[in-house]
């Protein structure tokens, strides 16, 4: 005896749950056109920064320390042991040091105008660095510069400019200095073992090509699910997709969390989730249509989607508790994709049920859409 299962009314909330996604796409969207993604050093580049402990390191710590010599959006991994750390961050080291000593320059100095000069002129000895300081009165420069860390210094004054002369580079001094941070917060010995440019791993070649290539397979997808069902169907499913790719997107740009690869491959994977769960509840919805002659679509609609509903929400519980596993224990370079995967299941949970549906309800699907066809001479073949 099969147990009876109460019909929920969805589609009853389908206005509420349209403009619901209206605005959530709306948002995603206007964000991606003002802020953009936050792309991460898989597509930008950037520097490694590979050091050396006496005794294991505390990742927290190397990234508190990160955070206070002015690395925001850097990553610090353990590489082969713990007491050997990589850390990588966006940009050169030179840009970011130059950043640096400009903002204390200018906060001593209010007015102050510094640049830095390509190549130094040979006549001034061995120096790798040279920056030309306007207006520095009430900036003591020679503390700025402490030759523990840039080397040897060399100041002079040409009429209102002060010259600013280092034997090592921003980005060797910058090195130096958080190396010397992160020692003195270990209290223990770190060693330099390179630090080096690294080029982003997505050139913009690629990743026009990947954009491309989703949208080709969006349009495989609309196609499979055309032939398996119905032209209605196909709308719908992929409808659901840009949905939830939309969003998804759109909650990275508003967080401004860092996209990089992993994240790209999280997004990859909410389509494959959410196009299987849509296509649990097409098929289901086309067996109804051909079951329940006599009811209209609504019926049918809600029928199926109570249906299902044990089997969607017992499979989101399930891949929820992993990812909740990976969000909170799996580490900072599968966080991305741990967000990612969560907003997805959640999103795609929701638009299986209030986007593919409600599109096939606006198209106006019928039973008529979907019963099979009759074989010429079927009637025939049936007689004795």
């Amino acid at each position: 005896m099969t147990k009876e299962i109460k019909i929920i009314n969805f589609m009853g909330q389908r206005k509420v749950a349209a403009m619901f996604s209206l605005l959530l796409l709306l948002g995603s969207i206007a964000s991606l056109a003002i802020n953009g993604l936050q792309f991460g050093l898989d597509f930008t580049g950037g520097t490694q920064v590979e050091v050396g402990y006496e005794q294991p390191a505390d990742l927290n710590a190397v990234r508190r320390v990160l955070k206070e010599e002015g690395l925001e959006n850097s990553v610090a991994v353990f590489f082969g042991s713990d007491t050997d750390v990589l850390v990588r961050t966006q940009g050169s080291l030179q840009d970011i040091a130059f950043t640096a000593i400009t903002a204390e320059i200018t906060r001593q100095a209010p007015g102050a105008i510094v640049t830095i000069e390509k190549t130094v002129d040979k006549d001034k000895g061995d120096f790798s660095t040279q920056l030309n300081v306007e207006n520095a009165a009430g900036a003591n420069l020679a503390a700025l510069f402490p030759a523990s860390i840039y080397g040897a210094v060399k100041l002079e004054q040409e009429g209102n400019t002060s010259l600013v002369l280092t034997e090592n580079s921003l980005g060797e001094a910058f090195t130096a200095n958080l190396v010397q941070a992160l020692a003195a917060d270990a209290n223990t010995g770190v060693e330099l073992r390179r630090s080096e440019f690294v080029g982003p791993q997505v050139g913009e070649e690629l990743r026009d090509d990947g954009g491309l290539g989703m949208l080709f397979a969006l349009a495989v997808v609309m196609v499979y699910v055309a032939m398996r069902f119905q032209m209605k169907f196909s709308v719908g499913a992929v409808a659901a997709l840009a949905h939830d790719v939309v969003i998804v997107l759109g909650a990275f740009s508003i967080l401004k969390l860092d996209f990089d690869l992993t994240v790209l491959a999280a997004v990859l994977a909410v389509i494959g989730y959410s196009l299987n769960d849509t296509i649990v509840v097409s098929d289901r919805i086309r067996e109804n249509f051909r079951k329940l002659r006599k009811a209209d679509a609504l019926e049918v609609i809600n029928m199926s989607l109570s249906q299902t509903l044990g089997r969607t929400m017992v499979t989101s519980f399930t891949t929820m508790l992993v990812l909740l596993a990976l969000f909170f224990v799996g580490g900072e370079l599968i966080h991305g994709f741990a967000t990612a995967l969560i907003i997805g299941i959640v999103v795609g949970t929701y638009s299986s049920i209030y986007v593919a549906a409600n599109v096939l309800l606006l198209m106006g699907v019928t039973k008529e859409d979907l019963m099979e066809p009759v074989k010429e001479g079927a009637e025939l073949d049936d007689m004795p």
